[in-house]
């Protein structure tokens, strides 16, 4: 179990929650027009709660885009949802060591929000057809698929 600010006191399911949009959120922007005022939002972030890390998250945040574009010509999506999770991870860290942060960072992805809206490209009819037997499983997405199984 995750420990929130107290020892014993489970994490806020709000938080966690709000992490993973904001990584699954970061990682999609990285590959958009919208990128750098992404970037510059998220990093003001913690130029304000934790200035000491500000710089390296910058660095991180290129270096993330960089593997991001390198994925994407290459096929591999394992690596895009692996870049989310970590940037899940670390906002998550963010907010669990300063809660106050967690106001600031919903502003943050509610002016984003439009933006990603306008770079995906309409989506037109999409006709699928899936068998599975056995133990076999099928997922099936016209847009983004996120899984997690346990």
């Amino acid at each position: 179990m995750i420990k929130g600010r107290s020892e014993g006191e489970g994490m806020d399911p709000q938080i966690a929650d709000l992490a993973r949009t904001a990584g699954t959120t970061m990682v999609t922007l990285m590959a958009t027009t919208a990128w750098e005022s992404a970037r510059d939002g998220l990093v003001s972030l913690w130029q304000r709660f934790q200035p000491a890390r500000a710089d390296g998250i910058g660095e991180e945040f290129e270096a993330s885009r960089a593997d991001l574009l390198l994925a994407r010509e290459t096929g591999d999506a394992e690596s895009e949802a692996e870049l989310a999770a970590e940037w899940q991870g670390r906002v998550r860290r963010l907010l669990v060591a300063q809660p106050e942060v967690a106001d600031e960072l919903r502003r943050i992805l509610d002016e984003l929000n439009p933006r990603l809206s306008d770079e995906r490209p309409a989506v037109g009819e999409i006709h699928m057809t899936a068998e599975a037997s056995g133990s076999g499983r099928v997922y099936q997405a016209g847009r983004d698929q996120h899984i997690t199984e346990r």
